[in-house]
């Protein structure tokens, strides 16, 4: 039995009320923490509701290709002035 005030744990009611979608903020959270493996249960239960696979996907691949960019142009700095 679960309180009325609990965070939504499973598919929507059989009422036909769908959960609200997760904002951007949400899903590049979501992403940065996952890329240090540190997700509080609690969270990952509604990203699992409220995150579309798609956007993960999309937000991650941009994360990953920033932090390679960043390397790379730190490396070219450190390698410039050295």
């Amino acid at each position: 039995m679960t309180s009325p005030d609990s965070e939504p744990s499973g598919p929507p009611s059989a009422s036909g009320e769908s959960p609200k979608r997760a904002s951007f903020v949400q899903v590049a959270s979501a992403v940065f923490w996952s890329f240090f493996g540190v997700r509080k249960g609690r969270d990952m239960q509604r990203d699992a509701v409220t995150i579309r696979p798609v956007h993960v996907v999309l937000v991650g691949l941009a994360a990953a290709l920033l932090f390679v960019l960043a390397l790379v142009a730190l490396v070219s700095f450190i390698t410039r002035h050295a």
